[in-house]
């Protein structure tokens, strides 16, 4: 393949864009952010299905505390209407009086028994609202912090998509203006050889693989054409004369 001179040494434009958008992508990929975001956000959900957990806990508390207290309410009328019924003495016959003082012994006592369940009701809603409050203030504090650290690595990212724009667009305008052939074959080396297609000789030296060439090869390529299209036998890359070839 041939090509001109000056189209060969503009492969080499091309090649150091290629090699700063393979940086920026590289640079975006690995943004500490990136790792901090993830991180935050699964401590996030976990603190947030803490609280929702918690949230049950202290709703179905307060439920229990107000079914307990109805019942203590209740067991407390009864008692009081057999007290007064004591108390009145009218038309209660001598068992009747048995049974009822009997009646208002046992309300008593399950009165007691009730309100013992109210206050471990209470002390158990009163625990799970200060988990509420304290998962409340971590999930308020985890927000905050992923809404820092996403807006720091949206702002990193914008930097580095930005300069990739640019670079892009460099590379199409000296794209458009380069053969056809000579960037199909670039191409098709570069991502062959990992992201490198074209390397300047420097010094009987490939910048590719950073192998000196041998004489044979510093030889042929001596004896080749300026507009003829090298490559090194070693990597396969295209190699770029310039006035710094050494040859």
């Amino acid at each position: 393949m041939n090509a001109e001179p000056a189209d060969q040494i503009r492969l080499l434009d091309v090649q150091a864009l290629d090699v700063r958008l393979s940086q920026l992508a590289h640079k975006r990929k690995s943004l500490p952010e990136h790792a901090e975001v993830d991180s935050l956000t699964k401590d996030l959900s976990q603190q947030r299905d803490l609280l929702v957990a918690a949230q049950t806990q202290a709703s179905d508390a307060a439920r229990e505390q107000t079914k307990a207290e109805q019942d203590v309410d209740q067991v407390r009328q009864r008692a009081a209407r057999d007290q007064q019924r004591l108390d009145s003495g009218v038309g209660i016959s001598a068992r009747d009086l048995a049974n009822l003082q009997s009646e208002v012994v046992s309300l008593a006592k399950r009165q007691g028994d009730l309100e013992d369940v109210v206050l471990e009701v209470m002390e158990r809603m009163e625990a799970a609202q200060d988990r509420v409050t304290g998962l409340t203030g971590s999930v308020s504090a985890l927000e905050a912090k992923l809404t820092d650290a996403t807006a720091r690595r949206d702002a990193a990212t914008g930097e580095l998509d930005a300069e990739a724009a640019k670079v892009t667009k460099d590379r199409e305008v000296i794209v458009t203006s380069m053969p056809a052939d000579l960037m199909a074959l670039y191409e098709k080396i570069r991502v062959k050889q990992g992201g490198v297609g074209a390397a300047r000789l420097y010094q009987r030296r490939c910048e590719g693989c950073r192998l000196e060439l041998d004489m044979a090869e510093v030889n042929e390529i001596k004896a080749a054409a300026r507009d003829q299209v090298v490559r090194h036998e070693n990597c396969g890359r295209i190699l770029v004369r310039t006035a710094d070839s050494g040859i």
